[in-house]
C-alpha cells in the first residue's frame, strides 16, 4: 500500500511540475508575441490599388456621403470605440486633421458601434472630419473591405475615374503639415 501511496504522489508532483511549466510557456509566448507585434506591423487587410465598392451613408449632421463625392486624396478613416490601438490612435489622427490645408476636402471618419458607444469618438472626431457611424457590417466598410481597426487610408481615382485605395498605412503621428513638409 505504500508503494501505491509513493506512486500516486510522485505523478501528482510531476502533474504539478508540468503545470508550472505550462505556465512558464504561455507567459514567455505572449511576451515574444507582444515584441513581435511591435516588430513588425501587420499587413493591412486593404490593398493600394483595390477599388472601393459603390456605398450611400449619411454622416451624423445628416450630410450624404457615396462613392461619388469622395475626392482624390480623401483621407479615411475607420475606428471602433471597444478597440485599444483606436483611443491611441485617434488623438494623432485628430491632430493630423487639423493640419491639413485649407481647401482640402474634409476627412470621412468611420467610427464602428452604435452611437452611445462612439460618444467620445464622435466629440473628438465632429470638428475635424465627416463622421460616418456604422455597424461592422456597415455600407462604407463593406464598400472599403475593412475588417480591423484603426485602419487609415487615402483614397484616389484612376484614370478610368473609379475610386481606389491610393495608401493602405497612412501616419499620422506628426501633423499633417510636418508630414507634408
Amino acid at each position: 500500500m505504500s508503494i501505491l501511496i509513493a506512486a500516486v504522489a510522485l505523478v501528482g508532483l510531476l502533474c504539478l511540475l508540468d503545470l508550472v511549466l505550462t505556465f512558464g510557456v504561455v507567459k514567455r509566448l505572449r511576451e515574444h508575441t507582444a515584441l513581435l507585434a511591435e516588430v513588425v506591423p501587420p499587413s493591412p487587410a486593404v490593398k493600394v490599388g483595390q477599388e472601393v465598392g459603390t456605398f450611400e451613408a449619411v454622416t451624423v449632421t445628416g450630410e450624404p456621403v457615396t462613392t461619388d463625392r469622395l475626392g482624390s486624396g480623401t483621407l479615411v478613416a475607420f475606428f471602433s470605440p471597444t478597440c485599444g490601438p483606436c483611443k491611441d490612435k485617434l488623438p494623432k489622427f485628430v491632430a493630423h486633421t487639423r493640419g491639413l490645408p485649407a481647401g482640402q476636402e474634409a476627412p470621412l471618419a468611420v467610427v464602428i458601434g452604435d452611437a452611445e458607444q462612439a460618444g467620445d469618438f464622435l466629440a473628438e472626431l465632429s470638428p475635424v472630419a465627416r463622421v460616418v457611424v456604422e455597424r461592422g457590417d456597415g455600407a462604407v466598410s463593406s464598400a472599403f473591405g475593412v475588417r480591423a481597426y484603426p485602419t487609415l487610408l487615402r483614397v484616389d481615382r484612376d484614370d478610368a475615374g473609379r475610386l481606389v485605395v491610393g495608401a493602405n498605412q497612412v501616419e499620422v503621428d506628426r501633423p499633417a503639415a510636418v508630414a507634408v513638409g
